[in-house]
């Protein structure tokens, strides 16, 4: 199914928000949070590991809406997510939500120290599973490499049920600053 784009700041809000009671599997079978409550842990641990960097805050609250616009779809998600965002907070945003997934794959094969919730051990076979080694060798020369695999895992440590993080409507300045720098980008102002 194809999704219209985002078209501003204060729809993206409201889906976030219809995200409350949503989880990544149709059957509430998967991981222990919401999607709103999983991206807002997202996002609050990157506003710490990433502080300068709010575009991977954006994409880490935004990553896995996707699982709300196309539920049942875990190998797909990354993509209708960064579908749905990339006109509204731009083609880096969009990229780093995509990236979620490949990065997963790549700390799989990379990271054997690596800590996957049972969900997200399910479900790496089907999208893809751990890359093999000249798969991580190109996705080390992406030019987003360093904040997607950051993104990554702040995905993976964002799932802790009753964690205390800033609320919803702390994240709007962010994605205000993100949305309107790309409207300059695209208009081709400085």
């Amino acid at each position: 199914m194809t999704h219209r784009p985002i078209p501003s700041v204060d729809a993206l809000m409201g889906l976030l928000a219809g995200c409350a009671g949503v989880w990544d599997t149709p059957d509430r079978s998967g991981d222990p949070v919401d999607i709103l409550d999983h991206g807002l842990q997202v996002a609050a641990l990157l506003a710490v590991s990433r502080p300068d960097d709010e575009e991977a805050q954006a994409a880490g609250l935004v990553h896995d809406i996707g699982h709300h616009l196309e539920p049942g779809d875990e190998a797909g998600h990354g993509a209708h997510a960064a579908t749905a965002v990339e006109g509204l907070l731009g083609p880096r945003v969009a990229r780093l939500v995509a990236l979620h997934i490949p990065a997963k794959r790549y700390l799989a094969a990379t990271d054997p120290g690596l800590v996957l919730s049972p969900e997200s051990a399910r479900t790496l076979g089907c999208q893809g599973g751990p890359m093999s080694p000249a798969e991580a060798a190109a996705f080390e020369t992406g030019p987003d490499f360093a904040a997607a695999v950051a993104l990554r895992r702040a995905d993976d440590a964002g799932k802790v049920v009753g964690l205390r993080v800033p609320p919803l409507e702390s994240r709007r300045p962010v994605l205000e600053r993100v949305a309107a720098g790309h409207a300059r980008a695209g208009s081709g102002g400085c």
